[in-house]
């Protein structure tokens, strides 16, 4: 099953869907702003569905921005036209954007009658999705061992999230999972200190702009402070040097907070941090420090001393009863009976 993210179409698109059953438009251009699936272009039938491909959807595409389009074809299924729905996802865009559309995708067929779509064409480059591109993804298709619409959608995405064209920046590596984006120097500097005990607290974020990790605060902090470094609208990630004793001994242990504020955040930025948050954890580790738990939150509320302690120590339960073993059934006196010699 794909990710999904939870964007929807807006009311004009939704209406406009409706009026696609006629056969009167021939091309749609869907694309996604403030959260929303919108429809940023239509096109009616000028010709054969041959005729209008390459004008149609050539015209439609951005060299650096991903789309979605939808393209009839003269066939029916009954009352029903056949359509083409192209995930349009260049090179030159972002990640995230990548990772936006092909989480979306799923959504967008559904609303639009997943019945209707008679086949799906993904492209990076103008070639993958003209008229020339498709006819070589038929020839491709028919070939023995075709993969399934969800194995393309699960790849699709598989694809936004590990795509990285040769010869971009490494910051965009993601061997090990999820997406590795590159910390400033201050983020390894502060790290280096909290390394050396000489601070106790790093709050950290993700440009989603310049595809980086900055450093938010670092210094020190008590630990009935740390519930007011938490902000409520924004998603961070936090090291903090938690200083405890656990029966009888003296510890210090290095925790990963992963704070999430729920839905005051965007869609956009609960999809990077969530995908960021491995890297920066191996990033981490890397220059040598230990974490001793990573704990995900909601709110800083959340943060008390007791909750630190009982995730890094949780309390065994020492009265749990033992598995008695069960009595085996009485099948009366044995009888020793006597071999004969």
């Amino acid at each position: 099953m794909t990710t999904q993210t939870g964007i929807r179409p807006d009311d004009k698109l939704s209406g406009f869907f409706g009026q696609c059953r006629t056969g009167q438009y021939r091309m749609l251009k869907v694309v996604i702003k403030a959260e929303k699936l919108v429809l940023e272009s239509s096109s009616e039938a000028q010709g054969s569905w041959e005729r209008d491909w390459d004008p149609m959807i050539l015209a439609n595409l951005e060299d650096s921005s991903p789309c979605f389009i939808l393209f009839r074809l003269d066939e029916k299924e009954g009352e029903t036209y056949r359509w083409i729905m192209i995930s349009w996802s260049p090179d030159s865009s972002s990640i995230r954007n990548k990772m936006l559309y092909a989480s979306t995708k799923a959504s967008l067929k559904r609303e639009f009658g997943g019945g209707q779509i008679k086949d799906d064409l993904y492209g990076n480059v103008r070639e993958d999705v003209s008229l020339e591109g498709y006819r070589k993804h038929l020839i491709s298709a028919a070939a023995p061992g075709p993969l399934s619409r969800e194995e393309i959608e699960r790849e699709e995405v598989k694809q936004a999230q590990n795509d990285v064209a040769v010869g971009v920046d490494t910051k965009h590596n993601t061997m090990g999972g999820g997406i590795h984006f590159p910390m400033t120097s201050a983020v390894t500097s502060a790290l280096g200190e909290l390394k050396s005990r000489r601070l106790d607290y790093i709050q950290m974020s993700v440009d989603t702009k310049a595809e980086i990790i900055n450093l938010e605060e670092k210094g020190s902090c008590p630990v009935e402070g740390l519930p007011k470094k938490v902000p409520e609208n924004a998603p961070r990630y936090h090291l903090f040097l938690f200083k405890h004793t656990h029966e009888g001994d003296s510890l210090a242990s290095v925790v990963f907070i992963y704070s999430m504020p729920g839905y005051n955040c965007s869609i956009k930025e609960r999809m990077l941090y969530s995908s960021c948050k491995n890297g920066v954890v191996s990033n981490i580790e890397e220059l040598g420090i230990e974490i001793s738990k990573k704990i995900e939150v909601d709110s800083g509320d959340e943060l008390t001393p007791e909750f630190l302690q009982a995730e890094l120590h949780p309390i065994k339960n020492l009265n749990r009863p033992k598995f008695a073993k069960p009595t085996p059934p009485n099948r009366g006196n044995r009888r020793i009976t006597k071999q004969p010699v």
